[in-house]
């Protein structure tokens, strides 16, 4: 029997500020992925950190998925294909706490972050879709 949806799967690209992962970025970020995965060895890490150019050249990564890693800048990892899953293995590498990881995709600082949370999260009011926006 086909599997039916409830709803088309490019509905799942019209929710703002989310990027839904799938198989498509899975295979996109495969060699990403993998280089993440090294970070959970000490002895990787520190291969990283002292040459962080030279340690992804290893990895058959895009050359944007390269520079997003050197310039840690999540969001872009994530529009990559990155999931965030794999992704905090970088932060934590840095001694970036999930606070601070979080919040550097958010454009707010840590405390800033900690303090919207705290506050009640974002507001559920306002845009609700990106083709609705205009």
């Amino acid at each position: 029997m086909p599997r039916t949806r409830l709803y088309s799967l490019d509905e799942l690209d019209d929710i703002p500020g989310t990027k839904v992962f799938r198989a498509r970025e899975s295979r996109q970020a495969y060699h990403l992925h993998k280089f993440c995965m090294s970070l959970m060895k000490e002895e990787n890490r520190k291969a990283f950190k002292e040459d962080e150019r030279g340690y992804l050249d290893q990895y058959a990564m895009t050359e944007e998925q390269k520079e997003a890693v050197l310039e840690r800048n999540l969001t872009k990892l994530i529009d990559l294909g990155g999931n965030m899953y794999f992704l905090v293995k970088i932060a934590s590498t840095d001694g970036w706490s999930a606070q601070k990881a979080v919040s550097s995709m958010s454009g707010m600082s840590a405390e800033e972050y900690a303090q919207m949370m705290l506050a009640g999260g974002r507001s559920p009011e306002g845009l609700r879709s990106i083709r609705d926006k205009n």
